[in-house]
């Protein structure tokens, strides 16, 4: 059975750990305490929508595709097949939005499958 928040957690860590920042700097960062943030990387705690975006900030990635990358996650478990591009209207719609912060791939997430 697939825990999400196990995968939120697993996504948020490894987007943490491949800017190589440690649980106590995103924390700080987001507001929340370290021992809160250890357990909704381990999927011990489920994390609020409020939460999950302090954190998406702290790190710095939209939480769109942290979103994106735990449906592609649970897709996979569930043995469906995922497509591996945004569509395009999707993209022309973002395109320019968040004041050029729109700068992230999703390869800068785990890829899955």
């Amino acid at each position: 059975m697939v825990v999400l928040r196990r995968e939120i957690g697993d996504v948020l860590r490894d987007a943490r750990q491949r800017q190589g920042r440690t649980l106590r700097e995103v924390s700080s960062a987001a507001r929340v305490s370290l021992g809160y943030l250890s357990e909704v990387e381990r999927g011990q705690k489920e994390a609020s929508s409020e939460l999950l975006h302090s954190i998406c900030e702290a790190l710095d990635v939209p939480m769109s595709l942290v979103l994106r990358e735990v449906s592609d996650r649970v897709a996979v478990a569930e043995g469906l097949l995922i497509p591996d591009t945004v569509p395009a209207d999707l993209a022309v719609s973002m395109d320019g939005s968040h004041e050029g912060r729109w700068t992230r791939t999703r390869s800068e997430l785990t890829p899955v499958g």
